[in-house]
């Protein structure tokens, strides 16, 4: 089957990994070295789930598919299909009550967080989250230092208002340190950004 992103690029699924790096993994040697933020993300938030402090999911990728075989009555297969783009943010769920609603991105940039990386669609639905109350925010990860914030949206939204303006077109490290709240990198959770919700 070929699945492609909306620029008509190839998806490549991610190489299994060796038994080596499994086992590593597992005596702590390897530790989450190469981690994504995602992958870093999804197992904060079965930490969470699984004792019982937050339910918090990451939402499927819209793929829309183009074409498919019956090879038999029975069956279908998928030939071709696209990763559709996200109408909304990565993740959403519930924590104490409240509706959490959060974007994640990373940059390999060590002094700024393009704001290239986010969508109109994406900053018009947190402010929607907003306007009903719900906890909205990013978490930026900078991957050249292992660097992670949780910024609130209400800050994402004055600095992508200051785009629009024809301000800079980034948010620079110091800005990010200096309105958002920095993640101690930890084993389980990996990272722990219901404690800087607590704060909130």
């Amino acid at each position: 089957m070929t699945v492609n992103y909306p620029n008509g690029k190839k998806f490549k699924p991610k190489e299994r990994e060796s038994e080596f790096s499994i086992k590593a993994k597992k005596n702590g040697s390897y530790s989450n070295r190469g981690m994504t933020l995602e992958e870093d993300l999804n197992e904060t938030n079965e930490y969470y789930r699984e004792r019982k402090i937050a339910v918090i999911h990451k939402k499927p990728t819209p793929v829309q598919i183009v074409q498919v075989d019956y090879p038999n009555r029975s069956a279908a297969v998928i030939k071709e299909a696209y990763f559709k783009l996200a109408s909304t943010t990565d993740y959403n769920g519930v924590y104490k009550g409240k509706y959490i609603d959060f974007e994640a991105k990373e940059t390999q940039n060590p002094t700024s967080f393009p704001l290239k990386n986010f969508h109109q669609h994406q900053i018009q639905h947190m402010e929607e989250v907003l306007n009903q109350g719900g906890t909205c925010f990013v978490i930026l990860r900078f991957t050249r230092f292992e660097h992670v914030y949780l910024l609130e949206a209400k800050h994402l939204l004055m600095f992508w208002e200051r785009m629009k303006n024809g301000g800079r077109k980034s948010m620079t490290k110091e800005e990010i340190e200096q309105n958002g709240h920095h993640i101690p990198l930890g084993f389980q959770p990996r990272i722990d950004y219901i404690k800087v919700i607590d704060r909130l």
